[in-house]
Parts: structure tokens; sequence; C-alpha cells
């Protein structure tokens, strides 16, 4: 059984990043193996926590993921840790909807039985403190809140008024705080934080201060006597069948500075699929990966880097020649970005790019964000023809498909009815803003590894030879 706890909070904005981050890096000082998580999708957190834990920060969605699988994946996962830290996603409350809570902070917490550290921003409060945890303390009986942790804290005066009212009214202890200060923050762009890769040295500095604070103003054993009360929930992981093919497909994938929105899975899910793994940096790479059978671009942000992307012509080039051979090529977001004719920054510069899509994707003031279930147009590398697939979308871009008849996929409402087609396909190309996780649709992997080899060998991908 692995100890547990998660790090939630009332409202995003609390700190849960930097509060959770802070205390993977306290409690590495004490000398233990930590196993960060991340709740509800998320590219950029996870890359803070696997920096400062020097473990691989997985996420855990119960929306995207079925309960036994996430259950089993977090097992898996967190198996040969001391302590599993998991940070929450949003407020401790908020989901799909207004009257869902799936894939939820709360969903979580139930479905592992995890006690919560529920974080209070504490600025310009103190009395009223105890009326916030309350509230949630009351919200869900199946949820437990078994300690606060106070942010942005005044002082340690502050700190103990707001204590006092919590544990007097509540029963809840508050384990400690972290004071108000500004280096106390890490560094943000328009989709959230920025990525620990662009900022290392400055963010681990910033990350090791704050675990440092915390050994002083934390009760880190009673944080952990917390943790050590969640039941066993000892399961194996979901078999996996493991595909061999007796010349494994290379397939190249995306990642540098612009490319990095990649969840650790998607090279786990493609190596059991029977290929092997390049990655290339459309940045600084003049040419594909050697041998390669398949592309996958994956999200980032091409638009910071779209001088780059633009001058280097000989990327383009390979990637256009790529497709004119009808090699497999899965782009989401800002892989999608990168494959239209050019990407228009937020100055309204325009930048020329591969051109495998008509059209311009702009940037936008307003973001698209939220869970999308969505139905495959037509057969493709990932699908076949009326698959459906849950996954997230979340950007600040604009693209608009002027080929209606070659959209990928029919975004479908609550109640079954199509809101609107998205993304686009022509042959083996697929490309859409929505970002699927592979783990939590494993024959995706064995469909594209499959169309992959059958490019190699010249042959037409026929899905009657696929146990799917």
């Amino acid at each position: 059984m692995t100890a547990r706890v998660i790090i939630a909070a009332a409202h995003s904005g609390s700190g849960k990043t930097l509060l959770t981050a802070g205390l993977i890096g306290a409690l590495r000082q004490r000398g233990l193996s930590i196993q960060p998580f991340k709740c509800g999708p998320d590219y950029i957190d996870p890359g803070h926590h696997s920096l400062v834990a020097q473990r691989q920060c997985r996420n855990l969605d119960a929306w995207l993921f079925g309960a036994e699988q996430l259950q089993r994946h977090f097992c898996h996962i967190a198996a040969n840790a001391d302590l599993a830290v998991i940070e929450g996603v949003m407020g401790l409350f908020d989901g799909y909807g207004a009257l869902d809570d799936t894939g939820s902070t709360a969903h979580i917490a139930r479905l592992l039985q995890a006690p919560v550290v529920l974080v209070v921003d504490a600025g310009g409060m103190a009395r009223s403190a105890a009326a916030l945890v309350a509230g949630f303390q009351h919200f869900d009986p199946q949820v437990q809140i078994g300690a606060v942790l106070l942010n942005k804290v005044g002082s340690a005066r502050h700190a103990d008024l707001c204590a006092s009212a919590i544990e007097q009214h509540t029963k809840i202890p508050c384990l400690g705080y972290l004071p108000r200060q500004a280096q106390f923050k890490l560094p943000e762009r328009h989709l959230g934080l920025v990525t620990a890769d662009s900022a290392k040295q400055t963010i681990l500095a910033t990350l090791e201060s704050v675990a440092t604070i915390l050994n002083s103003t934390c009760q880190l054993d009673r944080l952990l006597e917390l943790a050590q009360t969640a039941p066993a929930i000892d399961l194996e992981p979901l078999a996996s069948p493991t595909v061999e093919y007796s010349q494994r497909p290379v397939i190249a994938v995306a990642y540098d500075a612009a490319f990095s929105f990649i969840y650790p899975e998607l090279h786990e899910c493609l190596q059991a699929a029977g290929a092997d793994v390049a990655l290339f940096s459309p940045i600084a790479d003049q040419q594909l990966p050697a041998g390669c059978a398949g592309i996958i671009l994956s999200g980032g942000y091409p638009e910071l880097y779209a001088t780059e992307l633009s001058a280097n012509q000989a990327m383009l080039v390979a990637l256009r020649q790529a497709h004119a051979r009808n090699m497999p090529i899965y782009a989401e977001c800002g892989g999608l970005m990168y494959l239209t004719e050019a990407i228009v920054d937020h100055a309204g510069e325009c930048w020329p790019m591969v051109g495998l899509l008509p059209g311009a994707s702009s940037m936008q003031q307003r973001v698209s964000l939220g869970y999308r279930s969505i139905s495959s147009c037509h057969d493709n590398p990932l699908f076949s023809a009326n698959n459906h697939v849950r996954g997230h979308e979340f950007h600040y871009s604009r693209w608009e498909n002027p080929e209606p008849s070659k959209a990928a996929y029919r975004v479908i409402a609550p109640d079954g009815t199509t809101q609107h087609h998205e993304g686009y396909q022509a042959g083996n190309l697929l490309a859409s803003y929505i970002h699927l996780h592979w783990l939590a649709n494993p024959s995706m992997a064995q469909r594209f590894v499959a169309t992959c080899h059958a490019w190699v060998e010249g042959s037409q991908f026929r899905s009657d030879r696929l146990d799917l």
C-alpha cells in the first residue's frame, strides 16, 4: 500500500501547484521518495513536480479514464514510492459540469480513498477561513478533508488567527502555512505557468526555497501520518497486449520548446504496440529521424517560436514530403497550428508554416477549454469510423476548416447530438485541437503503429489484422 495525500483548494489560483511542489521538495529533503501525480488534464504543472521530485509526474483523470483503470494505473506507478503526493485540479469539486463532478479532484479522492489537504488562500481573511473550510468539510461526506494548509499568509500571527478559527469550528488541523513573499511565485504565460523545461534553474530555485520554508512552517510529520491513514488498494496494472513486428517501425515524436505537451504514457503505449520512438525538434532539426515511418506533432507553444519554426525551411519541406508519400501523421493542438498555412501571433504577425492544412491559425484573446466527447467521421490512423472517444481542449488560437467534408471528428453534446465538426483528415494525416490520452484509449497506439508498419511495407492497413 502506498501512503497518499491529495493537495486541493477552493479555487484555481490558490497556490496548489506551488505548495504541492514545495511539499514534495520538503519531503525529499527528509530523504523520502515521492511519486507526484496531477489530477485532470495538464501538461505544465506535472513538469514542476517532476523537476523537484526527480520522478516522472503522472496525470490522473477520472473523466478520460475508467475508475478501475485509474486505480490500477495509480497503484502501478506509486508502488515503489514512500508517498504519493497528488495535486488537484481547479477547485475541489469542479469537474465536468455544475451538477456533475466527474473528473474533479473530489472524484479522484473518492476513487483512491485519499485524504485531502485543503489549501486556503488566506490573503485578506482570518476567522472567515473557518467558514470556508466548514463549507468544504460538509459538502460531500465521502471526501475526507484531513487537514488545511494556509497560503499567502501575512505573518505568523495571521497564521495563528486563521488556524485557531479553523480548528475551533471544524476540528480539522491546520498543518502550517506559506508566507506571502514576492519570490514565492512561479512565472506564467497565457496558458498558465511557464513550462519547467523553459526556465528550469529559476523554477527549481523557487521550489527549493519554498521547500526550505515549509520544512520550518509546516508539520510534515502530521502530514505523513495523515497520508498513512489511506486504506490499501493494491491492484495489478491492467494487462496491455504487447505487439512485436519483425522490423519495429520508428515513430518520430516532436519534442522541444515549441512542442512539449506530451503525456509520458504516449511513449510507453507506442513501444508496447511494437514501435521505436525517436524524438525530434521542429525548431532545430533539419530532417526527420532516420527511417521514420510515422510522425506525431504534439501540443505546445508554437506561437512563441513562430520565427524559428518558419525559418526552418528544411523541416517544413521534410514534413510536406512525408505527407506527399502518405506517411501517417497525427497532430494535436499546437501540432495542428504548425501544419496550417501560417500562424498569426498575438501581435498580428503572420508566419508561414508547413501548409498541409488550408488557412491560418490565429491567436485569440479568449480561451477554448473543457472536456470533449467526439466521434470519428471516417476511418483514420487512430480510430475506425464512428468510434466514440473522450478528450480535452485548451487553446487560445483559432483555425476554421474551410473544407467541412475533411473534418476529423463530430463533437458530441451531452444529449448525444452533434455540436459541431472539428479537426482535419486527408489520407493518413489526422489533425485536431483535441488532446487525447493514449493510455485511456489503448487501441490508438496499436492502430497507429500498425498503420505505420503497413506504410513501411507498402501495403494497406487492415483493422481485421488487429485484436482491437
